[in-house]
């Protein structure tokens, strides 16, 4: 029987915990991306990035099963989020305004020839509209810090403030890349209150000073 790799387990990139600010040096991963801009809430191209992105990996985890004999998990949700002006998602909350790129990581042995075929097979019947706007892609993002938050998405907003305006520059770091949220909670089946969501900022290095 094969053995399946849990990612949520193994790699120390998806461990956090609430309450405390851990910098993590995050390894290149390969993801599923695929891009867009709005409400999460409420733009139908949210909800059609989803529909391309599942898909595809759920064929790609059977190809590796099958034809590779390596099984997994399919690891959680995760989104890259920004924009114009950042106060949209600390004092503002204007999700109209936002950017956002949502990803599901990707084992290195996922090769892109690999990836092309499931997307074959994910359009071949029902095909997602924004099945052709989906993308293999290597993120490095490097060192970090990174918080679990529970509760709603819309109370995040004090622990981002709390972390982009008094522990980064505290600690002698700088803000160098995009926001970043790891969903570990299914947001269709747990209550808002429940959800745990990691945080995470990428830095520019710097002396650690009481982390």
């Amino acid at each position: 029987m094969t053995n399946k790799t849990d990612f949520k387990k193994t790699l120390d990139a998806y461990q956090a915990r609430q309450g405390q600010f851990r910098v993590v040096d995050v390894p290149d991963m390969q993801y599923l991306m695929i891009d867009g801009h709005g409400d999460p809430n409420t733009s139908p191209v949210f909800a059609e990035a989803l529909q391309a992105l599942y898909p595809v990996a759920y064929k790609l985890k059977f190809a590796s099963k099958t034809e590779l004999d390596r099984d997994y998990v399919v690891p959680p949700l995760e989104g890259l989020w920004w924009a114009e002006d950042m106060d949209s998602f600390t004092t503002a909350r204007d999700k109209s305004r936002w950017d956002w790129t949502l990803m599901l990581m990707t084992p290195d042995w996922i090769h892109p020839d690999m990836f092309a075929a499931a997307v074959e097979r994910a359009g071949a019947k029902d095909r997602p509209a924004r099945l052709g706007d989906l993308r293999l892609e290597t993120l490095s993002e490097g060192r970090c810090v990174q918080t679990l938050h529970i509760g709603s998405f819309d109370e995040e907003a004090d622990v981002l403030a709390h972390l982009h305006d008094e522990f980064i520059p505290r600690q002698g770091f700088h803000m160098a890349g995009t926001h970043h949220e790891v969903y570990l909670s299914d947001s269709r089946r747990v209550a808002p209150e429940k959800r745990r969501t990691i945080l995470r900022q990428p830095i520019t290095a710097g002396s650690v000073l009481g982390v």
